[in-house]
């Protein structure tokens, strides 16, 4: 008797594959995602950071919102998953995440959802150098240049 096709055992064995590659790549897309909406936070900010480099460079100080940097209202600079990017006291510029959890639907990561990212100039003698900083929940997700943006 010649039987062709796979064994009960054999389709367990390539089910439990299937399912360890499962719990392995899952969470690593999960923190890809993160990671890609926090790049595009920082995209948006890097508009803002020329604003106030513009505004030290002339006044010698940096601007107190977004109007004295030069740009739109804070709720106008926006992207799929920033919903804000503001200017404050001292130049420092936040980017605060949509409070929106993603359903499909472009809304930001549950783990960056709602939180801010910052960056606070600090001037250097002639050039301005940008720390970088997040909120605990986000640091993770935070690319390894940060701290030299």
């Amino acid at each position: 008797m010649n039987q062709k096709g796979f064994t009960l055992i054999e389709l367990m064995i390539v089910v439990a594959i299937i399912g360890i590659l499962a719990a392995v790549a899952i969470p690593q897309y999960q923190n890809y995602v993160a990671r890609a909406q926090v790049s595009e936070a920082l995209v948006l900010m890097s508009g803002a950071k020329t604003g106030v480099a513009e505004y030290a460079m002339v006044t010698g100080d940096f601007p107190a919102n977004n109007k004295d940097a030069g740009l739109e209202e804070k709720d106008d600079i926006t992207g799929s998953y920033v919903a804000s990017v503001e200017v404050g006291a001292g130049g420092v510029i936040t980017a605060t995440f949509d409070g929106t959890v993603d359903s499909g639907g472009g809304n930001s990561h549950t783990k960056i959802s709602g939180k801010t990212l910052t960056l606070t100039p600090v001037d250097t003698g002639g050039s301005i150098t940008w720390a970088c900083t997040g909120e605990q929940d986000i640091k993770a997700y935070l690319p390894s240049s940060c701290d030299a943006v």
